[in-house]
């Protein structure tokens, strides 16, 4: 066979193989560090957060309702079991509010919401994480998010997202969950998310999560400001957040269910 034949045959055979070859990054093993990897970024920095969120919920005929509160986080074990609480500012109709998470990611979380109207805590069921998140596009499992574990996840490859690299991923959950599957674009850089698009089991695009601003605060990046978007209504929800602090010695006793009724002022001030 005559030398360039040769090597365009060998060329054929390369082509052929790298076709139907997977490439090493799509190893399981690999995606699920990925996803890990964003979990912790996004969820884990930092052993405790203090952080000041306004929360804008915009119609598609442009009325619009805000919502400001005080979030507070600490991690039980890194990567592990989390506290959350959350209260209410503003406006006058919801100042009050609560929201008290216990996260395990092996397990269904326990959730309390306070409604000061009532004067009522009422456990929020596992069922309800689905369920939207005081009105928002955010559900409350958006809230804590999900474990690694809960899905099967796929590694399509490293792609450009506004002139930033990003793993590209799809996460289809195990059990039943709110989407059917759930594409994602995590940055390279910092693992956070940033741009998360959710599908129905007919392949429907309902719902879109963007990250549209990221910074670096002390040592963790932050997604400062982000919006997920109801493509059926037209709704969004706009997120800032503001003064956050990481690693401050948040004690234990402010995670309870007492927290509820009588809010920690030295942390939500």
């Amino acid at each position: 066979m005559r030398p360039l034949l040769v090597s365009l045959f060998v060329l054929a055979l390369v082509t052929a193989w790298a076709l139907v070859a997977p490439p090493p990054w799509a190893a399981a093993q690999d995606v699920n560090d990925i996803i890990a990897r964003s979990i912790r970024a996004f969820y884990y920095a930092g052993s405790d957060v203090k952080t000041k969120v306004a929360m804008r919920l915009l119609t598609a005929d442009g009325q619009e309702r805000t919502r400001k509160l005080t979030m507070l986080r600490r991690d039980v074990e890194e990567g592990g079991d989390q506290k959350y609480f959350l209260y209410f500012n503003e406006p006058a109709d919801v100042r009050g509010t609560a929201f008290l998470v216990w996260k395990y990611p092996t397990k269904d979380d326990d959730r309390w919401l306070y409604l000061p109207a009532l004067d009522l805590v009422r456990r929020v069921a596992a069922k309800d994480a689905r369920s939207s998140f005081v009105g928002s596009d955010f559900t409350y499992e958006d809230i804590s998010g999900r474990d690694v574990n809960q899905d099967t996840h796929t590694l399509f490859g490293v792609v450009a997202l506004d002139g930033k690299q990003c793993y590209k991923t799809k996460s289809a959950p195990k059990t039943a969950a709110e989407y059917a599957s759930k594409i994602s674009w995590i940055s390279t850089q910092s693992f956070l998310p940033l741009r998360e698009e959710y599908y129905t089991a007919a392949g429907e695009k309902y719902k879109v999560f963007t990250a549209d601003q990221v910074e670096k605060v002390g040592d963790y990046w932050t997604i400062t400001k982000r919006t997920m978007r109801n493509l059926r209504t037209g709704h969004r929800t706009e997120v800032i957040f503001t003064g956050t602090a990481y690693d401050l010695g948040i004690p234990d006793s402010v995670f309870t269910e007492r927290s509820l009724r009588n809010p920690p002022q030295q942390w939500i001030g």
